[in-house]
């Protein structure tokens, strides 16, 4: 239906073009056809728009052809990065804050194809915004979580996405934050896989926290510096990690007024492209957390005049001023001993599985006896390999037959000069020799007359 849409619309741009030249009746009919095709574009488009709204997509195939948008992300699965790509339509993710990373983050997660997206802001669009790659000057006067996922839905309308513009930082805001978390059913379990805060404030930061500690939640934190040169990302794991209250930011620490960096006049600086790093960054680690593949990083900062990524992981404070947090370490730690156990006996069955493994010759044996030993493998096992193919391999002539004691067995070298001859056997034959002197004196070395 797509290509009748365009086929229409390429005829419907010529004969617009050539009525001027048509008579009056050539002209009626060019119209009735003109109509004709506008219907049938008409419809072919609203076929297409319907059938991308009712998300036909439901099923992440890994065939490589142009129409299929998830063949690049299921070549992770073939090349063997990620075993279990399609699995990322089975996840939730809440992204807490739709501005210059939070935006670029949602972006990135539906062209990824995941499940489903909870949207959360309480803003507007303003021309400031444009600078952040995501918001378009026509959505100027639209709630970013509408603007988004306006946006969004164009891009992957397989992917689920519910906005709310609520702001957390209220009484009731935060009261329908964790509502819109939890399971109807249950409202002590959260029904998300992952919370990304990419809000703005310290005081939205901690709502987030408090909301994820209570809910036992995992979540990402992520932040850039009001200079808009650095920033930084970091897992949030209640119990295991040290929480947002565990270790405040410096902005808290050294006694700064947060308030006097957002007055009348004043804003803070922003870069798109460090805005699209930390985004970036934040996305990757969700994906390596929930997929289960590569190294997911605790902490990783961004400096962008000196290239600089540092790494750490914070373990949480026994003194947190945040009475949850103390509440989950100590969950934490009473779970350790079944956690142990637990690691134990996976480790248990991981050795006994590398055991039971065959190992996979390089070439088998050959009648010549010669074995050829992988370059990975041990110096022993080659050894052993070498002697085990010397013991099996037939005497040799100098072996099957022994010299009396004091003599050895050799063979000349290439660059040894041969054994000069007895004398008598040397002739001299003068210059002026006839062929009857030659004769006469090869007989004489032969015995004969």
């Amino acid at each position: 239906m797509a290509d009748a849409a365009s086929h229409a619309a390429g005829l419907i741009d010529l004969l617009s073009k050539l009525q001027s030249r048509l008579s009056t009746n050539e002209l009626g009919r060019a119209q009735q056809h003109l109509q004709w095709l506008q219907a049938i574009k008409g419809s072919s488009t609203s076929a297409d728009e319907a059938s991308l709204a009712e998300g036909e997509l439901r099923e992440m195939s890994g065939e490589v052809v142009s129409s299929n948008p998830y063949s690049r992300l299921m070549a992770l699965q073939r090349m063997g990065i990620v075993h279990n790509y399609q699995d990322i339509r089975k996840y939730t993710i809440a992204v807490v804050g739709v501005g210059g990373v939070g935006s670029v983050a949602a972006e990135m997660l539906t062209r990824c194809g995941i499940g489903r997206l909870l949207l959360y802001d309480y803003d507007s669009v303003e021309l400031a915004n444009m600078n952040r790659l995501f918001f378009r000057p026509d959505q100027v006067g639209m709630t970013k979580t509408d603007a988004a996922v306006q946006t969004l839905k164009g891009i992957n309308p397989d992917v689920g996405l519910e906005s709310y513009t609520i702001n957390i930082t209220t009484v009731e805001g935060f009261e329908r934050f964790t509502a819109s978390l939890t399971h109807p059913s249950d409202r002590s379990k959260s029904r998300v896989d992952l919370v990304l805060s990419c809000v703005d404030n310290y005081e939205a930061r901690m709502v987030v926290n408090q909301a994820c500690n209570e809910l036992k939640q995992v979540w990402m934190e992520s932040g850039v510096s009001e200079d808009a040169v650095s920033g930084h990302i970091q897992l949030l794991i209640p119990g295991e990690t040290a929480c947002f209250a565990c270790a405040p930011p410096l902005v808290v620490a050294s006694g700064v007024d947060e308030r006097t960096l957002k007055r009348e006049g004043v804003c803070a600086a922003s870069l798109p492209t460090t805005m699209g790093i930390v985004a970036g960054l934040l996305v990757q680690n969700s994906l390596k957390f929930l997929l289960r593949f590569g190294s997911v990083t605790p902490y990783l900062g961004y400096s962008a005049l000196k290239d600089f990524f540092p790494t750490m992981r914070m373990l949480p404070n026994p003194h947190c001023s945040n009475d949850m947090c103390r509440k989950r370490q100590a969950e934490y730690e009473a779970d350790r001993p079944q956690r142990e156990a637990a690691k134990a006996a996976a480790d248990a069955a991981a050795a006994e599985e590398e055991k039971l493994k065959e190992a996979v010759p390089v070439h088998a044996d050959n009648e010549w006896s010669i074995s050829v030993v992988d370059d990975d493998a041990p110096a022993s096992t080659a050894a052993s390999t070498s002697a085990g193919d010397s013991a099996a391999a037939p005497p040799s002539s100098s072996q099957a037959e022994q010299l009396p004691e004091g003599l050895l067995r050799s063979l000349p070298q290439a660059d040894e000069a041969a054994p000069t001859g007895a004398a008598e056997d040397v002739v001299s034959v003068p210059a002026e020799a006839d062929l009857d002197d030659l004769q006469s004196q090869l007989a004489a070395l032969m015995g004969t007359k």
